[in-house]
């Protein structure tokens, strides 16, 4: 089991493309992939290319078990995700331009709590992505549901590029209230 409570098992795992760039990721398949593919897409938009190889681009799963924090186990099962992980390292001391702060916590209202950002743990690892719902986690599937762009739905309200946004007082006061781990 990784950190978040996932089980670590390779069959589970499959490659994405991450929409609108060139580069693919190793998930776990089914609503961690959905969720974790929409924070991607959301990076690569509006924060910074994950298709240049500038930071170290995108990674996801890993059958290696070198860790420097716990919470770099969920590797393992697929459902963690770290963009640009050579410029944002593990107790790194380079942070995210506040307006691209911004944008993650936006990314996290859009993931309802089922997703942590790394810059808010300890240690800190600012290109960190994880799920930490659990498997069956109603919540999760939910959200899956309304981000999975390999679904068509007749009236998507948001995706990659058609994004609500992050700068309005609904969304920001949403940002602002969630809860962060420590």
């Amino acid at each position: 089991m990784s950190a978040n409570g996932w089980k670590i098992d390779p069959a589970a795992i499959t490659t994405y493309r991450v929409e609108g760039s060139s580069t693919s990721v190793a998930l776990r398949q089914g609503p961690a992939a959905s969720v974790l593919l929409h924070v991607a897409r959301r990076w690569h938009y509006e924060i910074a290319r994950l298709d240049t190889g500038e930071g170290g681009g995108i990674t996801g799963h890993t059958t290696r078990r070198a860790i420097r924090a716990a919470f770099e186990s969920n590797y393992l099962s697929g459902t963690a995700l770290a963009l640009h992980p050579t410029a944002y390292p593990v107790g790194g001391s380079e942070r995210l331009w506040p307006h691209h702060e911004a944008i993650v916590r936006d990314i996290l209202v859009d993931c309802e709590g089922t997703v942590v950002w790394g810059g808010d743990l300890n240690p800190a690892k600012a290109s960190h992505f994880e799920i930490v719902a659990r498997p069956a986690d109603k919540v999760l599937a939910r959200v899956a549901a309304r981000l999975d762009t390999s679904v068509q739905t007749e009236f998507r309200t948001q995706t990659a590029g058609v994004v609500a946004d992050p700068a309005t007082p609904a969304r920001r006061e949403k940002a602002r209230t969630l809860p962060r781990p420590r």
